[in-house]
């Protein structure tokens, strides 16, 4: 399965009214086929237990599962693969772990960071924040589209933009030839969810 369009990255502290699984539903049901859940406040046994019960939901919808950071958890959840920060396990730590039928991303700032994440073994990058984003705290500074141009010329594995994405900037991203777009509080602020999710992938003409 392909890292290609929307990756709708699910997390409820951002939308607090609404618990990890229904999001999911929700952007299931939009059409999303790359789900990435990120729980840095739950603890293992509860992250365990979401990661079985979202997993579930992606695979009779079709869509890929990812887990951030955990390794140990997306191995357990049956997962499609893990998207790791640049604290994280190493890839090759991670891939002891996965074995080779599970996709590893990576997050990266530069140009040198994806280059070497692409050597050492990662399925796809994400490269960010390309926009200001207030998601994440302690976020590095936006990078921009032109790096995110450059990266994309450099690398041959998939590239996945995050930071900052919305509506109204996202056919600048595309243009810019990334393979997919990953996309938090436009989506899960939205008051659709569902209909924002099917926006996000009309304008990938998916």
């Amino acid at each position: 399965m392909k890292i290609k369009g929307l990756n709708a990255i699910i997390d409820n502290s951002i939308r607090p009214d609404l618990s990890n699984i229904e999001l999911a539903k929700r952007v299931l049901a939009g059409g999303s086929r790359v789900l990435q859940l990120r729980g840095k406040g739950l603890s293992s046994k509860e992250l365990l237990r979401q990661s079985r019960e979202i997993g579930l939901l992606a695979r009779k919808a079709g869509s890929l599962f990812i887990v951030n950071d955990r390794a140990d958890i997306a191995l357990l959840s049956n997962a499609d693969g893990v998207h790791l920060g640049q604290d994280d396990l190493p890839i090759a730590e991670a891939r002891k772990i996965l074995g080779k039928g599970r996709v590893i991303g990576l997050s990266t700032h530069d140009l040198e960071q994806a280059l070497k994440a692409e050597q050492e073994g990662a399925d796809y990058i994400g490269f960010g924040p390309v926009f200001k984003t207030e998601t994440k705290a302690g976020a590095e500074e936006a990078k921009g589209l032109q790096a995110l141009r450059e990266v994309k010329k450099s690398v041959n594995i998939p590239v996945v933009a995050i930071g900052g994405i919305n509506l109204e900037n996202l056919k600048e991203v595309i243009d810019t030839g990334t393979d997919c777009a990953a996309v938090i509080s436009a989506i899960l602020k939205a008051d659709d969810i569902e209909g924002a999710t099917r926006k996000f992938l009309e304008a990938f003409q998916i």
